[in-house]
């Protein structure tokens, strides 16, 4: 099995503590779904910060800030993708980018 790193960008933020127990459940039924294959549920992220090249420094976020992220095992990237188009931050407006990992 191939390890993948799903990286969130955007989505919305529930407004009520009701919204957030809802958004909450969603992924606990999305990650459950997915049983062992999760390795790391992962979690949110503040805004990033970017070291460019030039060695200049950015704290705006970057051009896709990220919002969170997972890592889970999945059997090829056709799976990683089934999986990821499960998962609630598409529901709320967000996307998923996947990279699988390189055991070094």
């Amino acid at each position: 099995m191939a390890k993948y790193l799903m990286v969130y960008h955007g989505g919305s933020h529930p407004e009520t503590e009701e919204e957030m127990a809802k958004v909450m459940d969603a992924w606990g039924q999305w990650f459950g779904s997915m049983g062992s294959a999760v390795i790391d549920g992962g979690n949110p992220v503040g805004m990033s910060t970017t070291v460019h090249s030039d060695r200049s420094v950015k704290n705006d976020g970057g051009a896709n800030p990220a919002s969170g992220y997972s890592l889970i095992e999945a059997s090829d990237l056709d799976d990683a993708v089934a999986k990821a188009k499960r998962c609630p931050i598409l529901d709320a407006g967000g996307s998923i980018e996947l990279a699988e990992t390189i055991d070094m």
